[in-house]
């Protein structure tokens, strides 16, 4: 790897922040684009779902070869999409594998999401995660599982089975509350199942962009000075009220006990930001890190030949 360069990306990252990239396609990687974002702007992951690949395939005939060989199979639209996804996920998670392993699996990570349709099926949330996570075959994957009441479970259940999860759609504090108490129980079942609990890892993300998106219409109708000073602080306000929460579950006796189990000392927890979804809690401490927060931001973007900028993104 070559000599990472300055700026403000190399500022964040030299103060703990994780910069992960929220987008993906096959260009980038045949081209040696995110390869070059690792060198040049400190990316260590990326996350995908289903609408960033969707743009992918709308654009450019990266695609075309493989689609043609999945239509002479007649595959269904269903496999096509899992093959095509997992392909790239699977080639980018290769391409991250040396920052996981410098950062011993704190870094390095691909998100990868099940699909959206089964949010409100829980069985078959769980059987998606499993084969999206036979698909991907990469221990630095992440299978990205929605925090509704049916996914609560789901969440367990893929912990439990010692898949790595990134957990997304949360808005309320309650509701983080909820998938803590969900990953705890995953890995206490990981526990009971065998499982090498320093290889899982969890990441819980608030959503931010969507909120102060909201938050902002609301406070632009009102139109004082005082609504203006207001903007864009709602969902970070909220973000800083879920540290508390994530210092109460991080700090029980429950996951100093996995901590224990998995040999990390239960001070090696972690703290996550991602800007486009908010701070987060990483299992990461079960791989044995330890000092300070390790925290994602989800912004860095862009490759040569690539004009593309920071910007939120909304899921």
């Amino acid at each position: 790897m070559t000599e990472n360069k300055g700026g403000p990306l190399a500022e964040l990252s030299a103060a703990g922040v994780a910069i992960w990239l929220d987008d993906l396609d096959r260009g980038r990687l045949r081209t040696g684009g995110l390869e070059a974002l690792m060198h040049d702007k400190h990316v260590v992951g990326v996350t995908t779902n289903p609408t960033i690949f969707a743009k992918a395939l709308e654009h450019g005939d990266e695609y075309d070869e493989q689609t043609r060989d999945l239509a002479s199979r007649k595959v269904s639209i269903d496999e096509a999409v899992r093959s095509i996804t997992t392909y790239d996920v699977r080639w980018a998670a290769d391409v991250l594998r040396p920052a996981y392993d410098a950062s011993n699996g704190a870094d390095g990570r691909v998100s990868i999401e099940v699909d959206p349709r089964l949010a409100r099926d829980t069985k078959n949330t769980v059987a998606e995660a499993k084969a999206l996570w036979w698909l991907v075959d990469r221990e630095n994957a992440f299978i990205k599982i929605p925090a509704t009441l049916e996914g609560l479970p789901a969440i367990t259940e893929a912990l439990a089975a010692g898949i790595s999860i990134n957990v997304t759609l949360i808005f309320s504090l309650e509701r983080y509350d909820a998938v803590a108490e969900a990953f705890l129980t995953g890995m206490e079942k990981a526990k009971e199942n065998g499982h090498d609990l320093s290889k899982i890892e969890s990441v819980a993300s608030f959503f931010v962009s969507r909120v102060d998106t909201e938050v902002d219409k609301r406070l632009d109708k009102i139109g004082s000075d005082e609504a203006k000073a207001l903007r864009g602080s709602a969902a970070i306000a909220n973000a800083r009220l879920a540290y508390q929460h994530y210092e109460k579950a991080f700090g029980s006796d429950r996951w100093k006990a996995l901590a224990a189990a998995a040999g990390a000392p239960p001070a090696a927890s972690a703290l996550g930001v991602d800007r486009r979804e908010g701070p987060s809690f990483p299992g990461h401490p079960l791989c044995g890190r330890t000092g300070g927060s390790r925290r994602r931001q989800h912004d860095a973007r862009g490759d040569p030949g690539r004009d593309r900028g920071p910007r939120r993104d909304q899921g």
